[in-house]
């Protein structure tokens, strides 16, 4: 019955322990606010610079999981390179450190004077009450999240108090010393560690509890140094399973964190017992404390980061090679490709930053053509996988829109003459009407995943009208697009009369699908995703007019303009009338009653 009360008691003090690290570690994430997010991947572009963030961010948030976690998220999102979060994470294996350091406090014991003050037992109050009070009393959200920090710091100390005081009666056990000699085994110690850390699923926690079992006397330094071992290695379970979903980058960092601990498992054990071996250390018999148990862990912890910092670009190619990269991955990787030409050091040369802008932009309208494409694809041939790689892209388009936004902006501020000015105008304007292509792109395929997951079907009818005005937006799109990237004015200007065509239909089929909702030939749900189906159409065609209009206004800030502009006057009413009437016949659904009687030309401004 003792033994059930022992266990039972360390156990609550295990939960109250990370329960207390978890509230200590959210509040001061919160008081950070996004600081964090920012200086992780902001500050890391020296290796150096990634092992000191890592270990101090660590250090702040007493995770190196939780911080490994976070980098995973950002290489995954592609705002961090690989080789910048492999900094990061052996400087978080630094970093968890630290909470061993913090419960040696527990450990202080004195019934007056300064021992007093520093007991565990008057810290732990101390920080409860000036906690509690900031919770109850303070009604900014600041003050609220220091007084998390405090609860959180308190509830840690008494639940390793907790722990301690379960394991006390364990001195005076010799099945338990017994127990603790046969752990001194080098291979059963690291086993010991690496599966109680994968059930704890913190290193801080395993930490915890040998510090704990220290105050019993039975365990040596040969005991605790192989358990410490295993510990980082036993850490990696919760990362490697977060990393479930994550893009190729994202397993590649888990895999870094993984293999970093490993690898200073291997090293320092083969490295330390090879010595025994020859030596036969003396100090393998003393009994640690939990201070020789903080030290133990922070300087392997530091020698292993210091031993692998070297190593960072061939830990990288071990990591490319265990996780290889698919056609897919190729092709995400050619698309960031573009990126690397928007330089910092061309804005100083407005005329050759401008020259890669477009490079740039070129691009982006490439994927959004693209993706249109898959969008409309998903209509008549729906596969999850297709579903998500329209995603992945407009993730990526989205990504095009903010680099070239933030790069324009910079370049504004540069010295440049009226043409080089408007030219940066036009092209935030561009970058904006193709990033809204994109987001339709994405609601027409969030639309098809919605009618394969109802298994929604449209009438014959509906469908026909359907598959009739894919066939003219695949055309605006591509037109638009072809325009843009050959800087064609001359066929910039078919796209406003098809993109009136398209809106004509649109009002048109819309009524239809009224009608037949209206005879019960259709439901509802088939009404909203037929009619939110058009509006897209338009919306992406509406899109599409103004980037053929941006073209035109390209064209006419060339320098060699006066050579050809004769070539690109806007089209007379009668010739924008021949135009809409030609793509009217061409994609022809209605009936003579329902044909628009006239149609007047309209200059794209």
């Amino acid at each position: 019955m003792q033994i059930v009360t022992m266990i039972l008691s360390l156990l609550s003090g295990v939960a109250l322990f990370l329960y207390g690290m978890s509230l200590m570690g959210d509040g001061l994430k919160s008081v950070a606010g996004n600081q964090l997010e920012t200086f992780l991947y902001k500050m890391t572009n020296t290796p150096v610079k990634g092992i000191l963030l890592g270990t101090g961010v660590t250090s702040v948030i007493q995770s190196s999981s939780a911080t490994t976690v976070m980098v995973i998220g950002f290489v995954n999102s592609g705002m961090m390179k690989l080789h910048q979060a492999i900094a990061i994470v052996l400087g978080s294996n630094i970093g968890t450190s630290i909470t061993g350091w913090i419960l040696c406090l527990s450990y202080i014991q004195g019934s007056n004077g300064i021992a007093a003050l520093l007991s565990s037992a008057t810290i732990s109050a101390v920080a409860a009450i000036a906690g509690t009070l900031l919770r109850m009393l303070s009604k900014r959200t600041v003050y609220k999240n220091l007084g998390n920090i405090l609860l959180g710091f308190a509830i840690l100390m008494v639940g390793m108090q907790m722990m301690s005081s379960a394991v006390s009666p364990l001195k005076e056990s010799k099945a338990f010393t017994d127990a603790m000699t046969m752990f001194s085994n080098p291979f059963l110690g690291m086993l010991l560690g690496i599966g109680m850390t994968a059930i704890l699923q913190s290193a801080s926690a395993s930490i915890g509890i040998i510090q704990a079992l220290s105050v019993t006397g039975a365990l040596t330094f040969a005991t605790a140094f192989p358990i410490i071992l295993g510990v980082g290695v036993g850490a990696s379970a919760p990362v490697m399973i977060s990393s479930i979903g994550a893009n190729k980058n994202g397993k590649r960092t888990a895999w870094v964190y993984l293999l970093s601990n490993a690898f200073g498992m291997i090293i320092w054990g083969s490295v330390f017992y090879a010595l025994n071996a020859v030596f036969h250390f003396p100090f393998l018999a003393v009994i640690v404390s939990p201070v020789l148990i903080a030290i133990i862990n922070s300087v392997f912890r530091m020698a292993t980061a210091f031993v692998l910092f070297p190593f960072i670009g061939q830990i990288e190619r071990m990591v490319l090679w265990l996780v290889k990269d698919s056609e897919e991955d190729l092709e995400d990787i050619a698309d960031n490709a573009d990126f690397d030409l928007l330089e910092e050091r061309l804005l100083n040369l407005p005329a050759l930053a401008l020259g890669q802008v477009n490079r740039v932009i070129t691009g982006m309208s490439r994927k959004v053509r693209k993706n249109v494409g898959r969008s409309l694809n998903l209509i008549h041939e729906y596969s999850q996988k297709r579903y998500e790689k329209v995603q992945r892209k407009e993730d990526l388009i989205d990504k095009y829109e903010s680099r070239l936004g933030d790069y324009l902006m910079k370049l504004s501020k540069q010295e440049m003459d009226s043409r080089q000015t408007r030219q940066v105008t036009l092209d935030l304007r561009v970058i904006g009407d193709l990033e809204r292509i994109g987001d339709y792109a994405s609601n027409i395929a969030r639309l098809t995943n919605e009618i394969a997951e109802e298994n929604i079907r449209f009438s014959e009818d509906g469908m026909k009208d359907l598959n009739v005005m894919i066939e003219a937006e695949r055309e605006i799109v591509n037109t638009t697009m072809k325009s843009f990237q050959e800087h064609d004015p001359q066929l910039a200007l078919t796209i406003k009369p098809l993109s009136s065509v398209i809106s004509s239909l649109c009002e048109i089929l819309k009524a239809r699908h009224f009608g037949r909702l209206s005879r019960g030939e259709c439901d509802m749900k088939q009404g909203t995703i037929f009619t939110e189906l058009l509006n897209s159409f338009e919306r992406i065609a509406s899109h599409c007019v103004a980037i053929s209009g941006a073209v035109k206004r390209e064209s006419q800030d060339h320098p060699d303009f006066h050579m050809h502009s004769a070539k690109i006057q806007e089209l007379t009413e009668e010739q924008y009338n021949q135009v809409y009437n030609d793509y009217l016949t061409k994609y022809d659904v209605v009936s003579p009653k329902e044909r628009p009687i006239s149609v007047e030309a309209e200059t794209v401004q």
